[in-house]
C-alpha cells in the first residue's frame, strides 16, 4: 500500500507565502524590465484568478492569499517598470495599497492575503532602511543604468559597504527583527498569521540569496 504524505494547512500557507514573495523578485523584475506593459497587464489576471478562486469555499483560501499578492505584483510592475532608476520611490509605490489593506482588515475581510501583503511590505521596508544605513542608495541607482552584465563591478563595490563593521552590524540587526517579527506570531497558529510570518522571513532568503549573487559575480 503506498503511503502519502500531506503537510498540515497551516505549513502550506507559510511554504505558498515564502514562494510568493520570491515570484516577484526572481520572476516579475526581469520580466517588467523587458515588458513593463506585460507585468502590468498580470495584475488584472491575478484578481481575477484570486476573485474567482475566492467565490468557492475550497479554494477561498488559496484565492485569499493571491489577493494580497496580486497588490504585491501591482506595486512591483509600476515600480520596476517605469521609476526602478530612484530609489526615493520605492516604498511609496510599495504601499501604493496599504490604506486598502488596512480597509480590509478592519472589516476582517481577507485577512489572509492582506496580512500577507502587510508582511512582504514590512520587509521591504526594512531592507530599504537597510540600503540607507549602509549607504547603498548610489549603487542602486547605478546599477539601475546600466545593462545587467554590467552590473556586476557595481554590486561588488556595493558588498564592500555591507562587509564593513557598521554593514555588519546592521545586517545582524535586520535578521534579528525579521526572525523576529516572522516567528513570533506563528505561535498563534492562525492561517493569517502563518501568511504573514512567511512574507516576513523570507525577506531574509531573498536578501541572502542577493549577497550570494554579488558575491559571486
Amino acid at each position: 500500500m503506498p503511503i502519502s504524505f500531506s503537510l498540515p494547512l497551516p505549513f502550506l500557507i507559510f511554504g505558498a507565502a515564502i514562494f510568493l514573495v520570491s515570484v516577484p523578485v526572481f520572476v516579475e523584475a526581469p520580466l517588467v524590465r523587458n515588458l513593463p506593459w506585460l507585468s502590468l497587464s498580470l495584475t488584472g489576471f491575478w484578481l481575477w484568478l484570486s476573485l474567482n478562486l475566492m467565490s468557492r469555499s475550497s479554494t477561498y483560501l488559496w484565492g485569499d492569499l493571491l489577493f494580497g499578492f496580486t497588490w504585491s505584483w501591482f506595486a512591483g510592475a509600476i515600480y520596476w517598470g517605469w521609476l526602478r532608476w530612484e530609489p526615493l520611490w520605492h516604498l511609496p509605490v510599495e504601499a501604493i495599497a496599504l490604506p486598502f489593506a488596512v480597509w480590509c482588515l478592519r472589516r476582517n475581510w481577507g485577512k489572509v492575503g492582506n496580512w500577507f501583503y502587510l508582511g512582504s511590505l514590512f520587509g521591504t521596508v526594512l531592507t530599504d532602511i537597510y540600503f540607507y544605513l549602509v549607504n547603498l542608495i548610489p549603487y542602486w541607482r547605478e546599477v539601475m543604468q546600466v545593462e545587467p552584465e554590467e552590473a556586476f563591478p557595481i554590486l561588488q563595490n556595493a558588498l564592500t559597504q555591507v562587509h564593513t563593521p557598521w554593514g555588519g552590524a546592521w545586517a545582524i540587526v535586520l535578521m534579528v527583527v525579521l526572525l523576529t517579527v516572522g516567528i513570533v506570531p506563528l505561535s498563534k497558529k492562525q492561517p493569517h498569521w502563518y501568511a504573514f510570518s512567511g512574507a516576513v522571513l523570507s525577506t531574509i532568503l531573498v536578501d541572502m540569496l542577493f549577497l550570494v549573487a554579488a558575491a559571486i559575480a
